[in-house]
């Protein structure tokens, strides 16, 4: 499993429905409006970095109002709540 994070910069008159086009394409898993120099970021888990490619440059860069965007590649996945499991004994 591949997964990315997608942070873009987009129209802010179309962050609303920028973010319920990109919930509705396949592999986006997550849309969270943020601060700072992004206006969006949209968390993406496909099966084969090829997908990811398809994923950014065919369907997300393509939608209307997306000005730019940049991709991170998540190489590895820490959790507080996986590492609560750990140590849960059950009650």
């Amino acid at each position: 499993m591949v997964t990315a994070f997608i942070l873009l910069e987009v129209e802010r008159p179309r962050l609303r429905t920028i973010a319920e086009d990109l919930l509705a394409i396949n592999g986006i898993a997550e849309v969270y409006s943020v601060a700072g120099p992004y206006d969006l970021i949209a968390v993406a888990r496909v099966r084969e970095h090829e997908e990811l490619n398809d994923l950014v440059t065919e369907q997300v860069a393509a939608l209307d109002g997306i000005v730019g965007t940049e991709t991170l590649i998540a190489f590895r996945s820490f959790s507080k709540k996986d590492l609560g499991l750990l140590w849960d004994i059950g009650s």
